[in-house]
């Protein structure tokens, strides 16, 4: 049965009655986001909507240096392999998309045409034969023309497993699987594309499906889409040094503790609708912790006043931040559509009385504290956050907000379950690995704390045959549908030896991977309420996870930085109307 188009209309007020992004429409003695703020959102039907220039913002002005403070360096700059909020926000900078998002920070988004003159054509009216024609006078840091030719080898190279990490929706819709590796070998032939995948003409990109995907738009918003030229792919090294086509070009890669981004001259403010081009440079600066960070920015010196912390507020310091109104006023506090979990590797773990025994001895309340409170974390208990159409709210293993250790060693019939935890190094998740292994420790788990380079956690915990029992999980769905989230997760047909998405628990359920087909196929609008029972399914059956919180996102900027907000999408900080006051 044909998907019918769901407009974003629907997508985006649901997430917005969150609060995603952020307008800081908080008084002095209150510390809570601002979750009653309505906002409106379409597709961009008309080109102009998808014209440049952006509009300006109030009191921005050309000049200086905007600097992004984060503990661990970005993953992957390779537009094709980012995933990571960091690397989506950032790519921002340099890598167009056929589509994007509008976003004022005040609750309006929009779908527009980015490299692309609309968000798509659906050409038949069935979402199986989507059309973008490609605007005019888009180039890349050389000058040189943005073609379909370009965007399509982009979205070609993405098929190449050698090249793993970023999001597989366009590539398993063009194969018609989620083996789509096995449809097209890209490092065979480099100059042919993938079925289904056509360039009519320099301006014309044609992607043909064997099924309706009405969620093409959205998934075309994503960085795998952006373009690259063919003459300058270096393969796995093009994460060092990625060729521009937005507003900025790396122009410094030092070995993981700066990236230097500068203004690219070649970038035309006519093509853009959402992006601006006001400081001189972007410097993300790696390495300091986000105690260190939050001092940085508290004292408000040099650089520091022109920056801002892509880790948010560190628990210690949240109460001193919030008691203070002159910091409270240099902060950016909305919850995000950001899920973190205790994921469990069911490869490893397959009695599913351990899995349920975790989910019943967790202590939310202790997580949420030790993370800093409901200025930063909500608890939940679902698999999907509250921000998605359809959620249900549900606890499969009903246990009060603190956990039940007796009831979880009933589960464990008396045993002592030796179990492996992974973590990514860096403080916070060092802090919440260690409250976990406590809370875990009382059911009578023996929990033994591994922890993994950040930047490579991942790809690490995406390999099929990794050692670890345990990890601590996130996921930010890449549009608010349970579409982008639980067969994403969850279906088992996706699983590879590395890189696949389901690599965080690796369930494989044949009947579990029927209810995704048996809803996908359903037109759009009403998946949502059969998303929302299948979350609670997947939580009763098989218990993959344990669902922990929602982030919310509460970080501090320097006083010379004006412009930033709260993606309404990635719910993390963006940077795209970022000035540097004079």
């Amino acid at each position: 049965m044909p998907r019918k188009p769901l407009t974003a209309l629907v997508l985006l007020t649901l997430i917005a009655g969150l609060g995603a992004c952020s307008n800081n429409k908080r008084t002095d003695d209150d510390a809570q986001p601002d979750t009653d703020r309505q906002a409106s959102g379409s597709i961009a039907t008309d080109p102009k909507d998808s014209k440049g220039p952006a509009a300006e913002i109030p009191g921005a002005g050309k000049g200086g240096t905007v600097t992004v403070l984060r503990q661990s360096k970005v993953s992957h700059l390779d537009p094709q392999r980012v995933y990571s909020f960091v690397g989506l926000t950032a790519s921002q900078l340099y890598a167009r998309r056929l589509t994007t998002y509008k976003d004022d920070g005040k609750g309006k988004v929009v779908l527009v045409g980015d490299l692309a003159e609309t968000p798509g054509t659906d050409v038949d009216k069935n979402c199986k034969t989507w059309e973008f024609k490609i605007k005019d006078g888009v180039k890349f840091e050389d000058g040189s023309a943005i073609t379909s030719k370009e965007i399509a080898y982009g979205i070609a190279r993405s098929f190449d497993l050698a090249l793993t990490g970023g999001p597989t929706y366009i590539q398993e819709w063009l194969a018609d699987s989620p083996q789509f590796d096995t449809k097209f070998n890209f490092a065979a032939d480099k100059t042919a594309l993938p079925p289904g995948l056509t360039t009519p003409d320099p301006k014309t990109l044609r992607l043909t499906f064997a099924k309706p995907h009405c969620d093409l738009p959205f998934a075309a918003s994503l960085p795998a889409t952006a373009p690259v030229p063919p003459a300058k792919d270096t393969g796995t090294d093009y994460d060092k040094q990625p060729f521009s086509s937005g507003p900025y070009k790396l122009t410094k890669n030092e070995a993981g503790t700066r990236l230097t981004f500068e203004r690219n001259t070649f970038w035309d403010p006519a093509t853009d609708a959402m992006r601006h081009q006001y400081p001189d440079s972007y410097v993300y600066e790696f390495g300091a912790n986000i105690v260190t960070q939050t001092n940085r920015i508290i004292a408000d010196s040099g650089a520091d006043a022109a920056a801002v912390s892509f880790n948010g507020v560190d628990a210690s310091l949240v109460s001193k931040v919030v008691g203070d109104p002159a910091l409270k006023a240099r902060t950016l506090q909305e919850p995000t559509p950001s899920e973190y979990t205790l994921t469990i590797n069911n490869n490893r773990v397959t009695d599913l009385k351990v899995r349920q025994a975790l989910n019943t001895v967790i202590d939310r309340d202790g997580i949420v504290k030790t993370l800093g409170g409901d200025t930063v974390a909500r608890a939940v208990t679902t698999l999907m956050p509250p921000a998605t159409i359809g959620w249900k709210n549900y606890e499969a293993y009903p246990a009060g907000k603190s956990g039940n250790p007796e009831k979880a060693k009933e589960l464990l019939g008396g045993k002592s379950v030796e179990l492996v935890l992974g973590f990514p190094d860096d403080s916070r998740n060092q802090e919440l690995s260690t409250t976990l292994k406590s809370n875990l420790e009382k059911a009578g788990f023996k929990i033994t704390l591994k922890p993994i380079a950040a930047d490579t956690f991942l790809d690490e915990t995406k390999k099929k045959d990794n050692p670890w029992d345990l990890y601590i999980g996130s996921w930010g769905a890449d549009w608010p549908s349970g579409a982008s989230i639980l067969p994403v997760l969850y279906d088992g047909r996706a699983i590879k030896d590395g890189g696949s998405n389901n690599g965080a628990s690796y369930l494989n359920a044949p009947a579990l991977n029927a209810e995704f087909d048996r809803i996908l196929a359903m037109p759009v609008g009403e998946q949502g309420a059969e998303w929302g029972k299948l979350d609670e399914k997947i939580m009763l059956e098989h218990a993959p996870v344990v669902p922990l919180y929602v982030d919310v996102m509460f970080t501090l900027h320097g006083s010379k930085v004006g412009g930033l907000f709260i993606d309404s999408i990635w719910g993390s900080v963006a940077v795209t109307n970022a000035y540097v006051k004079q």
